[in-house]
């Protein structure tokens, strides 16, 4: 990537994607609901938190392999699914997909791509996993899940914190998923990014591939992203997730579990894992950080069951405190979606590389010889600040 030696972090990445990409694009990846209180709490929310420092413990560089959904992984995060890749970069989901292979971590891919699942296996491979809003649909939805098969998908996630879509108000000034075509103010926005524009012209798909063969979405990326978020089922209960539990027969996660009893819930439906998520603040306003809900939730479940995370991850030494606090593995979002932006698949192995080291660097200073030690000594490496 150009000019990546003046990169050495998550927000450098950030301000290199700011620059690169047109504002409507911007904005829905760094923007949240409402007053934005639940983003910047996802943020601030490890500050609460302290690591506990070792010294001469240790003589060799840390271990950062661990398990999570049964598979022994080299890394304690993987890349969680983000809307739209494919609008940030030419080919974006594809680059995404080849840089977690690359660094040897699963990617899901949203419902809301340009690439399809298909396109990902055929063309990277890799672990994929893919994530799944509940359309009104059956048929459709179970099309899906045909697809998924097909591509011989490891792992299915099932979001569950939509039921209705909040109100991003960078979104509805930028006309994001009202626009369903090309007008002149967006295209005049987009025009002050060149390099994005002849990389869209160069790589760029109009599509969402996993709709293209179904009319009723429409044509075109704007449009057929707005039709798929009309159609999300707001009727969504827990009965739907026994009907999907039926329907698929591999590994399946629920994501936008933010209370105890709702962990309990979905662990006893027969599922595999749960992602603790608030829609990296998308949804409801003046929620949770998803981190304070962590502890509570784990202790619910039990130490057993695989008990996933996202929200604000942005540090190496963030995630440790997750992982301290009981979490099987972190899902990063507006982390990696930056790197692409920034810089195509190299700026993607870019984030993950940042927070390797800083993950790296932080257990050797607590002393700590790897991630699963860690995770077995938990409240003695990760304490309340000030305790």
């Amino acid at each position: 990537m150009r000019q990546s030696h003046t990169i050495v972090n998550i927000d450098d990445l950030r301000l290199r994607a700011k620059a690169k990409l047109p504002k409507i694009f911007f904005d829905y990846i760094d923007g949240g609901a409402f007053s934005e209180t639940t983003m910047r709490r996802n943020r601030c929310g490890f500050q609460r938190w302290e690591l506990v420092q070792h010294v001469l413990r240790t003589s060799e560089n840390p271990s950062l392999k661990c398990t999570y959904l049964d598979q022994d992984q080299t890394l304690p995060f993987m890349l969680g699914p983000v809307g739209f890749l494919g609008l940030y970069r030419g080919n974006g989901e594809v680059q995404a997909a080849q840089a977690a292979k690359n660094r040897g971590i699963p990617l899901c891919l949203s419902t809301f791509s340009i690439s399809s699942i298909e396109t990902l296996r055929r063309e990277v491979g890799g672990q994929l996993h893919f994530q799944l809003y509940m359309d009104r649909d059956k048929s459709f939805v179970e099309k899906l899940l045909d697809a998924a098969v097909k591509a011989d998908t490891d792992v299915l996630y099932l979001t569950v914190d939509t039921s209705v879509t909040s109100v991003r108000e960078k979104d509805v000034r930028n006309g994001f998923r009202a626009v369903t075509r090309l007008n002149a103010r967006l295209l005049f926005s987009m025009m002050q990014k060149p390099a994005w524009c002849l990389d869209m012209l160069k790589t760029g798909s109009s599509n969402v591939e996993a709709v293209r063969d179904f009319p009723e979405f429409g044509t075109g990326a704007l449009e057929q992203a707005s039709n798929l978020s009309g159609r999300l089922d707001p009727s969504l209960t827990w009965d739907d997730v026994k009907w999907l539990r039926q329907k698929w027969k591999k590994k399946l996660v629920i994501k936008g579990i933010l209370c105890a009893d709702d962990a309990k819930t979905a662990r006893d439906c027969g599922v595999d894992a749960i992602v603790i998520s608030n829609h990296g603040g998308r949804q409801l306003d003046f929620a949770s950080s998803t981190i304070a809900r962590l502890p509570s939730i784990r202790e619910a479940v039990g130490r057993e069951f695989c008990v996933m995370i996202d929200g604000g991850f942005r540090r190496g030494s963030e995630i440790i405190i997750a992982l301290g606090l009981g979490a099987s593995c972190v899902l990063l979002g507006r982390a990696y979606a930056f790197g692409l932006s920034a810089g195509g698949q190299s700026g993607v192995e870019k984030a993950i590389d940042i927070l390797a080291d800083e993950i790296a660097i932080s257990l050797k200073l607590m002393g700590l010889n790897s991630v699963a030690e860690l995770q077995e000594a938990g409240a003695e490496c990760v304490r309340s600040a000030g305790s």
